[in-house]
């Protein structure tokens, strides 16, 4: 049912498609200040080329104005291969993203315990929130506030599986709760083990007080070290190719098969993870969620390819960690607060009597190893171990304002941030690089994200006035030009959460060319569409009203992830990179990025400041800050542009 809306009045229209004119000519705007002269004229010749009459384009774009006329949103299957299922890089730190929770204070190990039993209980209920379709329709703020937004991507959150492939990995859906023949069960891992815990006992929904129990049971369970089974978990750690193959030989096997066939049904996975010796700092917390520390910590204890798990540490540290494919970071974020409201709000139920007490105990999964898979699984295992190593995280919280001070200079906030992450980059080296921000197009039906090309021409002048050209230039210059910058990023915004971006028309194009055994268009083996899907900076505001934030890898190897959540009076960042790259380094990002923060709030102070002085030369009125009528509002809020990362390409 492709066209699932929670509340069916709302019919979405479609995802437009751009005239191909217009997406040409942002395309050459967005990438003539990023790659050299000489580059960017040979790419001029090659869209013209492409663009004129009778050219390949003006066939490319009636195939998929066809194309849109025949399915419910004609990017969709285009883009989730592109972005998702043929990419090969394996799924921790490169493409899951994960939602830190507050550090906990757990008395003791059963402290812990209760708190995971109230959050399965809170997801449970969640999840029939989803399924009887109760869940109120999300409407978009800032920007175009108020337009109602597909919600189809709530109803794939404990239905959808990503299953390794050699060439492209597929998404496995199970049945809706109502359409499912075999009982319910979540997957808890405990100690790198995996136990099947069913939700439903005599067709009873399990209360917090049997969960509660059945975890006890399982933790007990885990602890008899002469049943333990090899950490197989760590296989979906791996590339995607290495995943598949390692999987073609687990499955020769039919206890394998059979555990599998658990794994890709259950609801969710629990992760009781054992406690480290790490300080449990925003940064620790967020390594700890991404990859669980490696294989001697809890980098075994995870089944990457579920859609969503929920980690909960003996020592605290907590979480929940999603496989991207099947949905937004806004679904993070929305089935989260809801989780951690739900765990504030109604108090843990507890009570003995209700108990259904004939439950039958949970099992451990069972799987058969011989010589040749210890060996695929040493190999997992070390890749892990790699990717733990290269990761460099840094959790910083801008103390000095947030959006509240960015609001009163009448500008965006989500514009803003993006501007200053280009003055933060353009500092540490001396130019700008293709960025990716995620923009929602919930708008339509089935919308996912398209991408807000931040790296504008007006952003780079404005970053020159701050920089190599700062001796030059006055502040009401530099003031001008950074109007222009986030009036720009803000224009672009508007396009993207409109379906007038450019990135995901030039991806149908390519597509159908493929699709048609056309000859690959010039325009896509060119060097500047290369270096136009390389986004070095790849940026997402994941904004939350509960204290929570999330984080997520660099996407290219000498790139740089930077997702942040702005608050009233300071900003979460978690910016990423990779040590193995001599090009980045998270920490001296995220010092430039301070640096940059400030020196635009004293730019803007000393305008204003200037401003009222001309206006009242003999008076010592303070200067307004009330936003005049008609101007634009606040910018751009979690609803517009939680895409959340977009992993890959």
């Amino acid at each position: 049912d492709s066209s699932f809306e929670m509340h069916p009045q709302h019919a979405l229209p479609k995802v437009p498609l751009p005239p191909l004119k217009q997406t040409l000519d942002m395309y050459l705007k967005s990438m003539e200040h990023l790659v050299g002269k000489e580059q960017f004229s040979k790419t001029k010749t090659i869209v013209e080329k492409f663009g004129a009459r009778g050219g390949a384009g003006e066939t490319l774009q009636k195939k998929l104005l066809e194309r849109r006329e025949m399915t419910t949103n004609w990017i969709y299957d285009y883009w989730l291969q592109d972005m998702y299922l043929t990419n090969r890089v394996a799924l921790p730190v490169n493409s899951n993203p994960a939602m830190v929770f507050p550090k906990q204070a757990f008395r003791d190990r059963k402290d812990a315990l209760r708190f995971a039993a109230h959050l399965v209980t809170g997801v449970l209920e969640y999840k029939s929130l989803i399924d009887t379709q109760a869940l109120a329709v999300d409407y978009a703020r800032g920007q175009l506030a108020g337009t109602p937004l597909c919600m189809r991507q709530y109803s794939r959150m404990f239905t959808y599986y990503r299953r390794p492939g050699h060439t492209a990995d597929t998404q496995i859906e199970s049945p809706a709760a109502a359409a499912a023949s075999e009982p319910e069960h979540i997957i808890v891992a405990c100690k790198n083990q995996f136990f099947v815990l069913d939700i439903v006992s005599n067709l009873k929904r399990l209360n917090e007080m049997d969960i509660l129990s059945q975890l006890e049971k399982i933790v007990s369970m885990a602890e008899r070290s002469q049943d333990s089974l090899p950490p197989f978990g760590l296989f979906t750690s791996d590339g995607r190719k290495e995943w598949a193959q390692a999987r073609d030989e687990l499955i020769k096997d039919p206890t394998n098969r059979a555990s599998l066939a658990l794994m890709e049904s259950c609801v969710c996975v629990v992760c009781l993870d054992e406690p480290t010796k790490l300080e449990p700092s925003d940064t620790n917390r967020a390594l700890l969620l991404l990859h669980g520390g490696g294989r001697d910590m809890n980098g075994g204890n995870r089944w990457y390819d579920k859609s969503m798990q929920y980690v909960v540490g003996m020592d605290g540290v907590c979480g929940v960690l999603c496989e991207h494919s099947p949905f937004e970071g806004i679904v993070m974020v929305q089935s989260s607060e809801y989780l951690l409201k739900y765990m504030t709000r109604s108090p843990s139920k507890m009570a003995r009597s209700l108990s259904v007490t004939d439950l039958s105990p949970p099992r451990r999964l069972p799987w058969k190893s011989n010589p040749h898979i210890q060996a695929l699984l040493s190999g997992s295992s070390d890749r892990l171990q790699r990717l733990v190593a290269n990761l460099d995280m840094d959790g910083y919280n801008f103390k000095f304002y947030g959006k509240e001070f960015i609001k009163k200079q009448r500008m965006s906030p989500d514009a803003y941030i993006q501007v200053a992450l280009q003055l933060a980059f353009y500092r540490c080296n001396g130019r700008l690089v293709s960025t990716y921000e995620s923009a929602s197009i919930r708008r339509f039906q089935e919308g996912r994200v398209d991408n807000i090309r931040s790296a504008t021409p007006e952003a780079l002048a404005f970053v020159k006035s701050m920089t190599d050209e700062k001796p030059a230039l006055s502040d009401s210059e530099r003031m001008k030009r950074l109007r222009d910058a986030i009036k720009a990023q803000t224009d672009y915004t508007i396009a993207a959460i409109t379906g007038m971006a450019i990135d995901n028309h030039l991806l149908g194009l390519r597509e159908m060319a493929k699709e048609l055994k056309m000859e690959q268009p010039d325009i896509f083996s060119d060097e500047t569409y290369r270096a136009s899907n390389q986004f070095i900076l790849s940026t997402s505001q994941v904004s939350t009203v509960m204290e929570m934030f999330c984080c997520y890898g660099p996407v290219v190897p000498n790139g740089y992830g930077a997702c942040y959540n702005p608050q009233a009076n300071h900003i979460v960042f978690c910016v990423s990179s990779f040590r193995e790259s001599t090009e980045t380094c998270s920490a001296v990002f995220t010092k430039a990025l301070e640096q940059g923060l400030l020196e635009i709030r004293d730019l803007c102070h000393r305008s204003g400041a200037a401003a009222a002085a001309a206006a009242a030369p003999n008076t010592a009125t303070p200067p307004t800050t009330a936003t005049p009528p008609g101007s634009r509002g606040t910018g751009r809020s979690p609803a517009t542009s939680q895409g959340g990362k977009a992993s890959g390409k």
